[in-house]
């Protein structure tokens, strides 16, 4: 049975943990905040900009002139698999899920026959990957001096997949990331980038809307797919940044209560210790006396 002396240090070390998971938490739930705003801000262009999409592809999606972002190249052998995680850890299972998403669908491709490369935006999905796909990383996005996501880191990470898609690199492009829901609810996503696809909703809503185009509609696609996958992939790193804010602080809530909890087991066991030492103290002393 470990000593008072050991006992009272122990205590002390976890009170002082207690005070740094407290302090993580208030942190992450102010940082929430901005972050949650930022999320849902983006919701309505992001679905808006989808709709206009879809009003314009839906005419040329099976048109051999329309744009090869979204025709795609005709194949579907090489896959390109973007994980996007966070640089820290701390956060519950966050980073864990989209690496666990990620290595699930890349054993499934495998296994089917086709070629995958893995992009990694945030280190913590790089470290996962890295024991059993590092062979296949083809590019990595350092998020560590990135106080703030903005369009611009977008756009460079856009601007890099369609380079490599330019090139043939890759036939499908998909983008896997946390939906922020709530503050303990974060939902593993996979969203495809390229070819740009236009899901059934956009269909159904816009299929009865007709419009003239000037200029037509392929050559406005031409111009406005490129900033759909760049606005796709920046609603995504803001979906993430919520979503790592509340797993971060659910999980130091649960990391402070656990301190306490085992704060006051501690307390419980010390005070028995201290109280069975000063009986056996009573007893000699009294043992002595009689002796005499």
């Amino acid at each position: 049975m470990p000593s008072l002396k050991d006992l009272k240090i122990r205590i002390e070390s976890v009170k002082s943990t207690r005070k740094i998971t407290k302090a993580m938490q208030m942190v992450a739930a102010a940082k929430l905040r901005r972050a949650q705003e930022a999320a849902e801000g983006a919701r309505p262009y992001a679905e808006r900009m989808a709709a206009v999409m879809a009003n314009l592809a839906v005419s040329l999606q099976d048109s051999e002139s329309g744009p090869r972002m979204l025709k795609g190249t005709g194949r579907d052998s090489t896959y390109l698999l973007i994980a996007a995680t966070a640089e820290r850890g701390l956060c519950g299972g966050f980073n864990s899920s989209i690496a666990r998403m990620v290595r699930d669908r890349a054993r499934e491709l495998v296994a089917a026959g086709k070629t995958v490369k893995i992009m990694t935006i945030g280190s913590k999905g790089r470290e996962q990957l890295r024991r059993e796909f590092e062979d296949r990383f083809v590019g990595h996005v350092d998020m560590t001096d990135q106080r703030q996501i903005d369009s611009a880191i977008a756009g460079k990470i856009a601007q890099q997949i369609q380079t490599m898609f330019t090139k043939d690199e890759f036939d499908v492009a998909i983008i896997f990331f946390n939906r922020f829901q709530s503050v303990i609810t974060q939902v593993p996503t996979a969203r495809q980038l390229i070819p740009v696809t236009v899901d059934a909703i956009g269909k159904s809503e816009t299929a009865s809307q007709f419009y003239n185009f000037e200029p037509g509609e392929s050559e406005i696609l031409e111009e406005l797919l490129p900033q759909a996958v760049a606005n796709q992939i920046f609603t995504a790193l803001l979906e993430n940044a919520a979503s790592e804010q509340g797993a971060r602080m659910s999980a130091m809530d649960n990391a402070t209560r656990n301190a306490g909890d085992m704060i006051d087991n501690l307390t419980i066991v010390y005070n028995r210790s201290r109280q069975a030492a000063i009986t056996k103290e009573l007893i000699e002393i009294i043992s002595g006396a009689e002796a005499l």
